[in-house]
């Protein structure tokens, strides 16, 4: 019997380059986290975007992400739709309903985005604080945190930013809740209803019954709605 010895030498040093390689990342990203590097306190960043522009942003993003899902899920059963036509051209009035729920998942975006802009109006200037309020003392601020100091007479400027910025980050978290259950469920649906037109194609008897699965996946996008709706609804910007 032969016996066959393989060098260890090549792979002992691939073992070393992947470790130098891993060092090297883990010392990269640790650049990209609070207390490391340039990125200190990232989280600043987000904190420090003026409140009217993040309630836009939260408007933007559920209509834009909301046409995104339309638009793809459109894209997708009506690609099926349109090429199953070629060789069944019955299936091209009934499966016109799967369209209608990828389109309706726009018009929830734009319904959204429509409210929380009502929401919206022109700043007003607010008093100042007044000048012996416990409000321009840091510790009786620190104090009585979370509760504003004396109950909020003299602290009118602070009530005022509490305010705005509580409205414009449920104004914003409402945007994103309604968007991306909108573009998920956009997608489901154009799956789905480029699977109902295929089997339609086929056998006629299929379509009910995964017409029954495109409405389940089309409710998706309302109980986004509804959550956003109800985030936003104490919030007002003024």
């Amino acid at each position: 019997k032969r016996t066959i010895q393989l060098s260890a030498g090549p792979h002992r040093w691939q073992r070393r380059s992947d470790l130098v390689l891993t060092m090297s990342v883990a010392t990269n990203m640790d650049y990209m986290f609070p207390s490391k590097g340039y990125f200190d306190n990232w989280i600043v960043l987000f904190e420090s975007i003026p409140p009217y522009a993040l309630a836009d942003i939260g408007i933007g993003i559920s209509i834009g992400v909301s046409v995104l899902g339309a638009a793809w899920g459109i894209f997708t059963t009506g690609s099926s739709l349109v090429g199953g036509a070629i060789k069944a051209p019955r299936i091209r009035s009934k499966n016109l309903i799967s369209v209608i729920f990828c389109e309706a998942v726009a018009i929830y975006g734009v319904i959204i985005a429509i409210i929380l802009s009502t929401k919206m109006g022109t700043p007003e200037a607010y008093p100042s604080n007044e000048a012996d309020s416990l409000c321009h003392d840091l510790q009786s601020m620190k104090e009585s945190y979370p509760v504003i100091p004396g109950g909020g007479p003299g602290c009118l400027g602070t009530l005022y930013m509490k305010n705005l910025l509580f409205a414009s980050y449920a104004i914003f978290n409402a945007g994103i809740c309604v968007g991306f259950s909108n573009l998920f469920c956009g997608i489901c649906v154009g799956i789905t209803g480029s699977g109902c037109a295929l089997a339609d194609a086929q056998n006629s008897t299929l379509f009910v019954k995964i017409l029954i699965i495109e409405i389940f996946g089309s409710a998706l996008g309302l109980f986004g709605v509804i959550v956003g709706i109800i985030m936003s609804s104490p919030a007002t910007i003024k």
